[in-house]
């Protein structure tokens, strides 16, 4: 769905994105993660040329973005930003509604497609449809946001560091929540993150930058367990790299026969979120939805095998 070719951007010499390929597939999510001033946000705003590339090509499907007009090129991408970007004197309703309105949508379609959002977001729409953005809460005023950018079903979805302003408890949701919408739309996302272990959480690939240049691009798995430069395995952090890789495996994988008390959990559960659980609860084992458990000894056995 895109693919960047040997794509640079100089500015007064001085090189911001150096050389950069790589392919996100149709339906993936793809994670650009670094420090400051690693290039990744001037590379994603290459995408919809927000930022004209120096050299270098970038197609979405079969077409080079450079043949079609820039505006017309943006109405075909959603763009999510940091701390939403709601426009403050609109409804939640009239904001996301901007983009289909610009590409002359019939108010029918439009507020078919407003409702079908806020559902899909769970916000709502007899409640939330009419309010100001300042009467939502940060979570809910993301959700808008985000739901804005998906409003005329675009192609791409392009988001930078959109939970960034979230506290951990939204931001865990949230990104659960984008991860299950994304799979449900089928839209190829590509998001830009300081943070590892959010690029782990909603990657289906990660692309490490540093100082203009991707040191690395693939699963997160791979990442994790094979780093290809000093930079990449200090991103990671040695001593989180084991429940990163936790996060990766679902319960069900490790499964066993048996029963426990308490609530089931689903088998698509993290090894991560198990092993919190029976450390917060102090419990030996957890029961999974469908049959089986997951029992305390076997997570504690795949996080020393992680840190090997």
């Amino acid at each position: 769905m895109i693919r960047i070719q040997n794509l640079t951007k100089t500015y007064d010499r001085n090189t911001v994105v150096n050389d950069v390929s790589l392919t996100v597939d149709q339906g993936q999510i793809a994670a650009l993660v670094g420090t400051s001033g690693s290039g990744k946000t001037t590379l994603l705003r290459m995408i919809n040329r927000l930022v004209e590339p120096t050299s270098g090509q970038i197609h979405i499907g079969e077409t080079d973005a450079a043949t079609i007009p820039p505006h017309l090129l943006r109405r075909r991408i959603g763009y999510a930003i940091q701390g939403h970007g709601l426009f403050p004197h609109y409804t939640v309703g009239q904001n996301i509604a901007i983009v289909p309105q610009l590409l002359g949508w019939k108010p029918a379609e439009i507020a078919a497609r407003v409702e079908e959002l806020l559902h899909l977001f769970q916000l709502d729409p007899g409640q939330f449809r009419d309010r100001m953005p300042h009467q939502l809460s940060g979570g809910q005023q993301q959700r808008v946001g985000v739901a804005r950018a998906l409003a005329a079903r675009p192609e791409v979805l392009l988001m930078d560091e959109p939970f960034g302003a979230l506290d951990p408890v939204i931001r865990a949701r949230a990104q659960a929540d984008l991860r299950e919408i994304q799979r449900r739309l089928g839209t190829t996302l590509v998001i830009v993150t300081h943070d590892m272990e959010e690029a782990v959480t909603l990657g289906d690939r990660i692309a490490v930058m540093d100082k203009g240049v991707l040191l690395q691009y693939g699963p997160p798995a791979e990442i994790l367990t094979r780093p290809a430069a000093p930079f990449v395995e200090a991103l990671i952090g040695k001593s989180e790299r084991p429940f990163r890789l936790l996060s990766l495996t679902p319960i069900a994988d490790i499964a066993e026969p048996g029963s426990a008390e308490g609530p089931a959990l689903p088998p698509e559960t993290s090894l991560r979120d198990a092993l919190a659980e029976c450390l917060w609860n102090g419990r030996d084992r957890l029961a999974v939805e469908g049959g089986g458990v997951v029992t305390l000894a076997a997570l504690q056995a795949r996080a020393e095998g992680a840190v090997r």
